[in-house]
């Protein structure tokens, strides 16, 4: 069992935990955050992103030739629209501020086209067990208000 405690978000009409593991590489899968002034550089504009759109970063790890995140997400934003946003905006901010140092491709996204996105929930053998034993978790006898008003 994990000790991890967790924490469920809200917004005005529903609870979420939306986490996601994404992984994602520079064009041609070159070695462009080589640079530790580029991984700084990465990273800052990443925190700033997530910031700016209420999403929240559980971990960030930047090697050379790719990036893993963990991230906390809100049920308005879908994953597709999170990927525009992160690598758009990072790789237009990158190459303004580096320009064409280090590496850095000049024309069109720094990034590659795609990119690896899987969530990360509850442990499934949870939740089986929760579905497959709904039925004993109904029979359960509740009490209702309806039936305090019929008195």
């Amino acid at each position: 069992m994990r000790s991890e405690k967790r924490t469920i978000r809200t917004l005005s009409h529903s609870f979420y935990d939306l986490k996601y593991h994404i992984v994602w590489t520079p064009k041609y899968r070159g070695k462009a955050l080589r640079s530790q002034k580029i991984k700084d550089e990465v990273r800052r504009i990443l925190e700033q992103i997530c910031k700016w759109k209420k999403w929240e970063i559980i971990e960030l790890h930047i090697e050379e030739d790719h990036i893993h995140l963990c991230i906390l997400l809100t049920p308005r934003d879908s994953i597709s629209y999170v990927m525009q946003v992160l690598k758009g905006k990072s790789s237009a901010w990158l190459k303004k501020k580096i320009k064409n140092k280090h590496g850095l491709y000049e024309r069109k996204s720094l990034w590659a086209r795609g990119y690896f996105a899987s969530t990360i929930g509850m442990d499934e053998y949870i939740i089986r067990r929760y579905v497959r034993h709904q039925d004993t978790h109904h029979k359960i006898s509740q009490p209702s208000l309806f039936d305090k008003a019929e008195t």
